[in-house]
């Protein structure tokens, strides 16, 4: 017997001893063990896909990459944003929280860039690298390019009373932000870094989205073009649209749309929308098993931004959902600009954008 309690005290001082062992461990190697519990090591092996994206890129840091992509399209050299961000991400562990540093490891990417410097040349050695890019390029991959956007004609004189949307509109090419803040201009909102506060309806769990608090009515846009994948009622989240992306690598969910007049008149499951649709209206539906009921206390609109890099994440346990405050503040410089129909009591964007 006393032997045994020997031998006992001895496996326990052991296991306690490797526990020691492996807390200095993750402690010391903090940074990679996050990278690990986003997959980033898992998405290295071969015939294997990302799991986890912890997006945690700055809205300062989405301007100045973007900026930089911008401003050196049609030049020698063209700086791609999201590469920027992939290569501070690599140098940083995916923390942007020190600005001044997140600023200076793009700035230092940019200029070798311009002075000739290739990304693979840049990123040699760089372990994390391709899962950034490739995480990154799957939330942020439909958001710049080239395309064509209605622009009131300057040869013609502007017409009194709504204005814009009486003008002469001719095409216009661009390159540049593609994507829309989800709720219209002129339109007021207020917001804050919810993902991941608790929710308790029907069971207990994280806020796996972004709410911006507004107006019953206030027009919904098409944060980014794409296909409706689902329209109609849903216990949680009211009346709602799922929108996925052309690349199918994001779904937009859109959520607790106006009771009674939930969405555009002509949207439909299979629709195809643009970068800047109207495509519903904001309201409180939700949490009710029973259709067209206001269970929700405040007025919002949530927004969910999933990613997929396997279509066996699209539902169930294996759902990527990430926190996308920081790319709402990004995206408050490019809002739709709407018109109300006062027959249909619909709204409609001023100035149609169609994809390149």
């Amino acid at each position: 017997m006393k032997n045994e309690k020997i031998f006992r005290r001895l496996i326990l001082l052991e296991a306690l001893l490797l526990a020691g062992l492996s807390a200095v461990y993750a402690y010391q190697n903090r940074e990679v063990h996050c990278l690990s519990s986003t997959a980033a090591e898992a998405g290295e092996q071969a015939g294997t896909f990302i799991k986890w994206v912890d997006f945690q890129v700055s809205a300062e840091a989405l301007g100045k990459a973007y900026e930089y992509d911008r401003d050196t399209f049609g030049e020698d050299v063209h700086i791609n944003w999201i590469e920027l961000l992939a290569y501070t991400a690599a140098r940083t562990g995916g923390d942007f929280s020190n600005e001044k540093q997140a600023n200076a490891y793009l700035e230092e990417a940019a200029m070798q860039l311009t002075e000739g410097k290739t990304v693979e040349e840049l990123t040699e050695g760089m372990k994390f690298y391709d899962y950034y890019l490739e995480a990154y390029t799957a939330v942020l991959g439909g958001m710049v390019g080239e395309y064509e956007i209605q622009v009131p004609s300057k040869a013609a004189e502007p017409r009194e009373g709504e204005g814009a949307a009486e003008e002469p509109l001719i095409w216009e090419k661009r390159y540049g932000l593609k994507a829309f803040l989800p709720i219209a201009k002129g339109f007021p909102y207020s917001d804050y870094d919810d993902f991941g506060v608790s929710r308790s309806y029907g069971y207990r769990r994280k806020h796996l989205g972004h709410d911006m608090m507004g107006q019953v009515g206030t027009p919904i846009i098409a944060v980014e073009s794409g296909y409706v994948e689902a329209l109609g009622w849903n216990q949680y989240g009211g009346w709602r649209i799922g929108i996925r992306s052309f690349d199918k690598k994001r779904y937009y969910y859109y959520a607790h749309l106006r009771q009674g007049f939930p969405y555009a008149l002509d949207l439909e499951e299979g629709s195809e929308v643009q970068a800047g649709d109207v495509i519903g209206y904001m309201g409180h539906t939700g949490y009710s098993t029973k259709e067209d009921v206001n269970n929700i206390d405040q007025t919002h609109l949530h927004l969910g931004i999933q990613l997929i890099f396997d279509e066996s994440q699209k539902e169930g346990a294996s759902e990527i959902w990430i926190d996308c405050y920081q790319i709402i503040r990004f995206l408050y410089r490019n809002r739709s600009e709407c018109v109300r129909d006062d027959a249909t009591k619909e709204w409609h964007r001023i100035y149609d954008m169609r994809e390149l």
